[in-house]
């Protein structure tokens, strides 16, 4: 009997023991030819035992990689792919680099700032007031969304003057509706408004008595005769 106290590491976990048995035993095939066959029947079981790699890009690659990893970069057969080093694989990515942007109006944002910047830049009168009364209206709406409350236009105004050193001047009244808080709706969802119909509602009550049904079958008391054969 072997344990796993006896064997050694796993390389790659996800394809168990019997991928990397065979891998260590193509290492001992010394014929190339044999040894390129049977690389490529193990590249072909990898594939088979994990299919959620074949929605990878170039999975085919990863698995040839994953194939040089597990035999310790010691199996010589013929890749169709660049052939991984130890360096390489088990390099670190080089770090991206963070654009940093400070905001001089950090509660507007930068974004709203180039596009202050670009209509400060515009000579067109008409495009440089249609530039003002777009960034009026994101002012509004960003006070309504985050004060959960309506503000005055002049407001508007008077911070965009100070921005601006008054060079922007919107004349449309930006719209933007009432910050409504969400009122509980179980009760309406529930039937709470209103008179709540059963699921089986008799008609026409008014006629038989309170809504009582007169049994026929007796002719006691109905107005009807029973008919005789």
């Amino acid at each position: 009997m072997e344990y796993n106290t006896t064997r050694n590491q796993l390389a790659m976990r996800e394809y168990g023991r019997h991928i990397q048995k065979m891998i260590e035993h193509v290492l001992t095939i010394e014929d190339p030819e044999r040894r390129q066959r049977n690389a490529q029947t193990v590249i072909e079981l990898m594939g088979f035992l994990n299919p959620h790699l074949k929605n990878v890009e170039d999975f085919r690659h990863k698995l040839w990689d994953h194939l040089f990893l597990i035999s310790d970069f010691k199996l010589e057969v013929k890749s169709p792919y660049p052939i991984p080093t130890r360096e390489t694989l088990k390099g670190k990515p080089k770090p991206l680099h963070y654009p940093k942007r400070y905001p001089k109006f950090s509660h507007l944002g930068k974004n709203l700032e180039v596009v202050i910047n670009k209509a400060l830049k515009e000579e067109n009168p008409d495009k440089r007031l249609g530039f003002a009364n777009a960034i009026a209206y994101y002012m509004k709406l960003a006070y309504n969304n985050w004060h959960k409350e309506l503000v005055h236009d002049d407001a508007i105004q008077s911070e965009l003057t100070g921005i601006t050193d008054g060079q922007l001047t919107f004349t449309n009244t930006p719209f933007v509706k009432a910050y409504r808080p969400q009122q509980d709706n179980r009760d309406r969802d529930r039937g709470g408004y209103g008179k709540q119909r059963g699921k089986f509602q008799q008609r026409g009550g008014g006629g038989n008595g309170g809504g009582r049904r007169h049994d026929n079958r007796g002719g006691g008391g109905s107005g009807f005769k029973k008919k005789r054969y």
